[in-house]
């Protein structure tokens, strides 16, 4: 029954991200992300990690999608926002884009990796997992913080432009 559960859910996933990939309505797409994000609990749970999966449908599923949701209902959906392009955007996101491939192989070469089974047991322990959080990675943790802020702020400043005009 398990195996149907994570072929069911990892097929509805990624459904809904080739869905929100073809979709050109920003409303669809929110809907398709919050699709996702509830598929991603349910393949947690299905770890036995029932803390990450709560989180991911709580806060991403709840609160993140609010905030999208949010943004969708700012934009005026006619014009969009179509920021000017400029020469140097197209280098960084270049580099920005090798970064990522690299980031990305780095990531698939540790899944290949065997996982000790004391780690498996500790997956989904709050207990554990938010020693680690406060311990060891403090400092993306963190990190992670201040680039939510300064997204918020930058979202905010957008939107007052998009008032002004």
């Amino acid at each position: 029954m398990a195996h149907f559960l994570f072929f069911l859910l990892a097929i509805i996933c990624i459904a809904s991200v080739l869905g929100m990939i073809i979709s050109k309505d920003q409303a669809y797409n929110a809907l398709f992300l919050i699709v996702a994000f509830v598929c991603m609990g349910g393949l947690f749970a299905l770890l036995e990690a029932p803390f990450i999966a709560a989180v991911q449908i709580i806060i991403y599923a709840g609160a993140i999608m609010i905030l999208f949701i949010f943004v969708i209902m700012m934009i005026n959906l006619r014009k969009g926002v179509g920021p000017e392009k400029k020469r140097w955007t197209v280098y960084f996101a270049v580099v920005i884009a090798f970064v990522l491939i690299a980031e990305l192989v780095l990531t698939v070469k540790g899944t290949l990796e065997p996982i000790s089974s004391a780690a498996v047991e500790k997956l989904g322990n709050p207990t554990d997992l938010g020693r680690l959080l406060f311990t060891k990675y403090l400092y993306p943790f963190e990190i992670t913080s201040i680039l939510i802020i300064a997204a918020l702020v930058g979202a905010i400043v957008l939107v007052k432009k998009r008032d002004k005009e």
